[in-house]
């Protein structure tokens, strides 16, 4: 697949808005902070489209690992990538292609009908990153399946409901922009 100059551009801005949102984290008791990285992630997807946020999420990844501080807590590195809560930084590229993923079939719907496919997509999405994320955490750890769920999962649910419907209030607004901008010739 060839990349145009536009779509180049475009991975590179949400990337650069992930790696500015990510690392504001609130930590918690457990071990894996909340951070607005899954709201970055879901936007970029919802707005541009499944590659695009995928890519988008991808190239954050890889500034990270690089040594960027845009991991939550404003970390970075292979270890941190690779550690712990690896598997749910890696699990914010499954999160962008079902958001993006759903988000491009809500295009052709309104009202109730279009939200209703973004969020599917956000909430498989986000299930996907769980269990990438759990999984990962289990082999690191050693806990089980329930203590797993209870430090990693459950806590993060009322916020990632919180971030899924800031989602929705930004994506009428920001859709149509973007739609506005991927349509003009230069």
């Amino acid at each position: 697949m060839k990349l145009t100059v536009r779509q180049m551009t475009l991975i590179a801005l949400n990337a650069a808005v992930i790696s500015v949102l990510a690392p504001i984290a609130i930590p918690l008791a457990g071990q894996v902070p909340i951070s607005l990285a899954t709201l970055a992630v879901m936007i970029s997807a919802a707005v541009f489209g499944k590659w695009t946020g995928a890519a988008a999420s991808a190239l954050y990844i890889v500034l990270g690992i690089l040594g960027m501080p845009v991991f939550a807590g404003f970390s970075s590195g292979a270890a941190v990538a690779f550690g712990l809560s690896g598997g749910y930084i890696f699990g914010y590229i499954a999160l962008a292609y079902f958001t993006g993923l759903f988000a491009e079939k809500a295009a052709d719907h309104t009202g109730r009908e279009l939200y209703a496919l973004l969020i599917a997509g956000m909430v498989i999405g986000t299930v996907v990153l769980y269990a990438i994320g759990t999984v990962w955490f289990m082999k690191f750890t050693g806990m089980t399946l329930a203590a797993s769920l209870g430090a990693c999962v459950f806590p993060f649910i009322p916020g990632d409901c919180i971030k899924m419907a800031v989602v929705c209030l930004l994506y009428g607004r920001l859709k149509p922009l973007a739609s506005k901008v991927l349509k003009e010739k230069r």
